[in-house]
């Protein structure tokens, strides 16, 4: 009986020691889960949000804003627009009116003469190098206007001396120049090529080397400057007294308005037309009459 109360306490404290040993193991584990959880993901957002900009990363936005600031406060350069292609070099034709043709148009057909080679020249030149479709309407004016008035004068030199353009005979009608396989006339190339172009203006740069027409210009028409050209010699025509006179409720018109009347009609009357250009407001009730036309030598 001893020996088996001695052999139950044996079983009961080897029952407690093992009981202690789990309970240890098992605060042991549940530590060790507790140091492997995952970190809340949150927490790290919050705190990577809260970590300020180094200074050295602000410095380096703060200048490149300032050298931004700077290149768009630079001056930009000019934008140089390309000249205007040149279609024909009408500088030959500039320089023999320069040198024998007044500012008033008055022309020195003697003196001319001595230079008949470099006027056929340039004639022969505008032969060779006719007008194409790629050339601008102001290129094309300027050519024809300056072989019109070029040829003009040809036909004065090759019967000079003469009084009168009106002493020749037919004048207008003489097809004494080649254009490329073509010979031309003055009438022709007036109201069959210039006119049908629908520039009224025309009227006072075309000339026929008479005093009661425009003044010829004493220099070539070019693309460039065809139309403050055309203005100025239009103003320039009107104004003189010569060949118009023009008040506000009166005129007394060159005949070129008579003879080309549907030129000056294309849009408006011609009233609407010489108020453009005149330097008084014309009535459209103002009555108009005709001067006579004086054809004496333009020298």
């Amino acid at each position: 009986m001893k020996y088996l109360n001695l052999l139950v306490i044996a079983i009961i404290i080897s029952s407690c020691c093992s009981t202690k040993q789990v309970a240890q193991t098992s605060s042991k584990d549940i530590a060790k889960v507790e140091k492997t959880k995952p970190q809340d993901d949150s927490k790290k957002l919050i705190e990577i949000k809260e970590v300020p900009t180094p200074k050295e990363d602000m410095a380096d936005v703060e200048i490149e804003e300032t050298i931004q600031e700077k290149e768009e406060s630079k001056p930009q350069p000019e934008i140089t627009k390309a000249p205007k292609t040149v279609f024909f070099n009408h500088s030959s034709f500039n320089n023999l009116l320069q040198k024998h043709v007044t500012v008033q148009g008055n022309v020195n057909y003697k003196n001319l003469r001595t230079d008949t080679k470099a006027l056929r020249n340039y004639i022969a030149a505008l032969g060779e190098n006719m007008p194409t479709n790629s050339w601008t309407k102001e290129a094309k004016l300027a050519y024809w206007i300056n072989a019109y008035n070029s040829m003009t004068i040809d036909l004065i030199l090759r019967n000079y001396p003469v009084k009168s353009i009106k002493d020749i005979k037919d004048p207008w009608k003489q097809r004494l120049w080649k254009l490329g396989e073509k010979w031309y006339n003055l009438d022709e190339i007036e109201h069959q090529i210039i006119r049908k172009m629908g520039e009224p203006r025309i009227h006072f740069a075309l000339v026929c080397a008479a005093k009661s027409c425009p003044k010829l210009y004493n220099k070539a028409f070019t693309a460039q400057t065809l139309e403050d050209d055309l203005s100025k010699l239009t103003r320039e025509f009107l104004a003189d007294e010569s060949k118009n006179n023009i008040s506000q409720n009166n005129l007394r018109l060159s005949k070129i308005f008579k003879w080309f009347t549907k030129d000056f009609k294309q849009n408006g009357s011609l009233i609407d037309f010489l108020n453009q250009y005149s330097n008084v407001t014309i009535s459209e009730k103002a009555p108009k009459s005709f001067k006579d036309y004086n054809w004496d030598l333009n020298d």
